[in-house]
């Protein structure tokens, strides 16, 4: 016996191709939200993640900001401190500055030579005098300008000759001279002083 199938098989397979078709597609775009949600979440967390990072160094700057703000205070008190103490050490020298001044002319006026009148102004110092001859005055200049520590750049202003009358009415030969000086200060040797005390403290 012959069996003869009548049903319409064309429009079954369609329908079942159809079918497929639309099951795929429905995958498809399920696979695509599951992924596409997935990147969402991950760029999300990438972001939160990168924020967090920004918001520490933020922070982290605000902080070096505040420490250089206080180191720029400190230096702005050492510059401070230590134009106080120049200006005090500078007072310092200025006042025993005479002394040294006239302790440094005695020593280097050779005999014979009679000073009369010291006058400073600022860092020059002139110096008015009597001299027995003309080379002690130039030996003075040579005194004063080389191997003093306070004095240098000795320089002479006007010499010339004037007679003395002394009491017994005798006239004495000599000669009037007018020079100028510059003071300087002398160098320090703090390291030396530094070497000495090094041992005591030890």
């Amino acid at each position: 016996m012959i069996l003869i199938n009548l049903l319409p098989y064309r429009e079954e397979k369609r329908k079942r191709r159809k079918t497929a078709f639309f099951a795929g597609i429905g995958a498809s775009a399920v696979l695509g939200l599951l992924i596409v949600g997935f990147v969402y979440l991950l760029l999300q967390h990438l972001a939160s993640e990168q924020q967090r990072r920004n918001d520490y160094l933020s922070a982290e700057i605000a902080r070096l900001d505040l420490q250089i703000k206080d180191i720029a205070n400190l230096k702005a008190e050492i510059e401070a401190l230590q134009a106080r103490q120049k200006a005090v050490e500078g007072l310092q020298t200025d006042r025993n500055t005479p002394v040294y001044l006239l302790n440094e002319l005695a020593r280097f006026t050779p005999e014979g030579i009679y000073l009369t009148s010291i006058r400073q102004t600022d860092k020059v110092v002139a110096v008015t005098g009597i001299a027995q001859t003309q080379e002690r005055v130039s030996e003075f200049l040579r005194n004063a300008g080389g191997g003093s520590e306070w004095l240098e750049k000795a320089d002479l202003v006007e010499i010339k000759q004037a007679n003395l009358i002394t009491s017994s009415r005798d006239q004495r030969r000599l000669f009037e001279f007018q020079m100028k000086v510059s003071i300087k200060a002398p160098q320090v040797e703090a390291p030396a002083g530094a070497k000495k005390a090094a041992p005591n403290k030890a």
